[in-house]
């Protein structure tokens, strides 16, 4: 459907993208993965059509329609949220004003013979035809489901844009998108101003409505929901591998395994050849062998083995002095601004060590809570900072608050103080500002690279409470890996505002959800919070259709069918229902089951093959596989949802019984 053909990008003596090429189908749903810097940002400008290559091309159809979110851009209207996310419909909305336009004329026309009242009878019957077609009845349902889904409220709808962040906005332009249904979506790190909920939605919207996909994101678990297909840009030249990131990974390990070991192979056979033509050179009875040694040489053809960024981010944070056992201590702190409450009664205790996640909806009061801490606003309340307790911040914006005409050095030389100013250098490099990068001026640093720019003038000042707002944003998969383990290292006391679920993964032992004005703590880690949130929000839906009973002066009071207002006739009818509704479950249930050990016997029989070298290298099957994967996944799913409403059936007809 689209093809990229021998595409380059040079700058400045420097060679970006060397020639890649690759083609992408009707429904592929891409991974744009790499370090930063490799190309990812510039490759999706050149597929939006707002740079151009220095050699190559992107072939396309003309009709072919793109929607392109970059990581960041200018907002200009005033416009309400629904006005503005219904502009995705501007098209629509213009036959609508049109289609309304002619029926007025047709009103007062009476030259019903005439051509022209014909042509007018056609044009509408044309225009109405492509409204049914474009869907425009269900226009408003759709804004509203698209913005419900991206964190939006009802109140929201009606609110000039300009009242909300650059992150709330950056999310209504989401939305334009998505609704516009184009033929190609080029999505640059969608989720960096996204919410847990509002990712698992856009997970769910692209895997199941989307066209073709092509995204930037260094949300490992994002990444992984959504793609089939993972392309890779390193050191200017792409690796195409037909499954999701966290496979390809491991295949691209084995890959450069096999090459490693089919080289060494291929070198020791070239040293022998050598050696044959050196010892029997100038024999005559040797000559018609060297020879032919001489020819299967210059035949040969040399394996390459891949190159590999070895270049990494080296990252600890230095010792942190003792504080107290109890770092944060707050009781009943809430937040308002006029009459605009945030939260109230937080009542929390933060041990020494601790590492723990913020989370919630952007809006709930994570970053204000975080500046109710730092003491940056007034809150009710009481808080208390334990003894030695000395905190370094990193802002959600820290990377935009630095001076853009300083050079990387400068930035570091200005905040550093006593012996560390002999190290700079040092830790330039460790940081992968080496060399020259490290003249560099800010204003041309990519996100990454601004994110790791901040991240050292976090680590020149020894503390042992670090409080980091959402600090993977714009960060690759490799410094994310880095970031995770140095705080894993870290021997203080750790707050993450983050909705990255695969970083928190492993990091943090406690979550506070926010939510309802509320501060909830749950204990353990963040898939362990998801799988109980999600429990509970089933528990919700399934517990709905429980006939709805007048209230009750006593327990004993309650269980009598007289007393409860419903005559047995009706307690039967619900009694049965109940009962049918567990059978179609149970059938369900069963059938779900057969199905997982279908594909988990047809999944361990492709994997035997996929070991072996030669099906590595099987893309049909290594696809077979992947999509194979997908459906055990949703057949996991549907089986524990169709278990819990099950549980739920058998809960209501207990209590009916008794």
């Amino acid at each position: 459907m689209y093809s990229v053909e021998n595409l380059t990008v040079s700058f400045g003596g420097f060679t970006l993208l060397d020639e890649i090429g690759f083609v992408v189908d009707k429904k592929d749903r891409i991974a744009l993965v790499g370090k930063n810097g490799a190309g990812k940002s510039t490759l999706l400008k050149i597929f939006a059509g707002l740079q151009e290559p220095t050699k190559g091309r992107v072939s396309m159809h003309k009709d072919v329609t793109i929607g392109y979110l970059p990581q960041q851009m200018q907002f200009s209207t005033n416009r309400t949220v629904r006005e503005e996310a219904s502009m995705a419909f501007a098209q629509v909305l213009e036959m609508e004003a049109d289609l309304e336009k002619l029926n007025l004329e047709l009103i007062h026309r009476e030259d019903y013979e005439s051509e022209s009242y014909h042509k007018l009878i056609d044009r509408i019957a044309f225009l109405n035809e492509r409204l049914a077609i474009e869907g425009a009845m269900n226009i408003d349902a759709d804004v509203e489901k698209t913005l419900f889904g991206l964190g939006f409220l009802r109140t929201d709808f009606e609110r000039p844009t300009n009242e909300f962040s650059g992150g709330w906005r950056m999310r209504i332009e989401l939305a334009k998108i998505l609704l516009q249904k184009p033929d190609i979506l080029l999505l640059d790190e969608p989720t960096n101003h996204l919410d847990i909920e509002s990712i698992q939605w856009l997970e769910n919207f692209l895997s199941t409505q989307a066209n073709a996909v092509i995204l930037v994101s260094h949300d490992r678990a994002f990444i992984d929901n959504v793609s089939q297909r993972t392309i890779e840009i390193s050191l200017g030249k792409v690796y195409d591998y037909r499954v999701n990131y966290s496979k390809y990974v491991a295949l691209r390990k084995e890959r450069r395994e096999q090459q490693l070991r089919a080289y060494e192979n291929q070198r020791k056979q070239i040293e022998d050849t050598e050696d044959f033509i050196e010892r029997f050179r100038y024999k005559a009875t040797k000559s018609v062998q060297v020879q032919s040694r001489i020819k299967q040489l210059g035949k040969l053809e040399r394996i390459e083995v891949d190159e590999e960024d070895n270049s990494a981010l080296h990252l600890k944070f230095p010792p942190s002095p003792r504080s107290g056992a109890f770092p944060i201590i707050m009781e009943n702190v809430g937040k308002s601004y006029n009459e605009h409450l945030i939260f109230e009664n937080a009542t929390l205790t933060i041990n020494r060590g601790d590492k723990v996640a913020f989370v919630g909806k952007n809006g709930e009061g994570k970053s204000t809570l975080v500046k109710c801490i730092m003491g940056q606003i007034p809150y009710e309340g009481s808080l208390q900072l334990g003894h030695n307790v000395k905190i370094a911040y990193f802002a959600q914006n820290q990377a935009d608050l630095m001076d853009e005409k300083l050079s990387v050095f400068e930035t570091i030389d200005y905040v550093a103080v006593g012996d560390i100013r002999t190290k700079i250098r040092d830790i330039l490099g460790a940081f992968m500002f080496g060399g020259e990068a490290s003249d560099k001026k800010v204003s041309v640093l990519s996100g990454g690279e601004r994110t790791r720019l901040a991240m050292i003038k976090l680590l020149l000042e020894p503390v042992n409470l670090l409080i980091l707002d959402e600090p993977t944003n714009h960060l690759d998969m490799r410094s994310k890996d880095v970031l995770k383990e140095a705080l894993k290292e870290f021997d203080g006391t750790a707050i993450i505002v983050s909705h990255d679920r695969e970083f928190l993964d492993g990091l943090v032992s406690k979550v506070y959800e926010f939510g309802n004005k509320k501060v909830k703590e749950h204990l353990g880690g963040i898939y362990e919070f998801l799988a109980r949130k999600k429990i509970e929000s089933l528990n919700e839906l399934n517990t709905a259709p429980i006939p709805k009973l007048n209230p009750a002066p006593s327990p004993e009071f309650a269980r009598s069918s007289s007393a409860l207002g419903v005559n047995k006739g009706e307690v039967w009818e619900v009694r049965k229902e109940q009962q049918r509704q567990i059978k179609r479950l149970e059938k369900a249930i069963a059938d779900y089951e057969k199905k997982i050990e279908k594909l988990e016997t047809e999944i361990k029989a492709m994997e035997e093959i996929l070991v072996t070298p030669e099906g590595a290298s099987n893309v049909d099957l290594l696809w077979k596989h992947a999509e194979a994967e997908k459906k055990l996944s949703a057949a996991m799913e549907a089986w524990t949802e169709a278990s819990l409403e099950s549980e739920n059936y058998k809960k209501m007809r207990t209590f009916a019984s008794s």
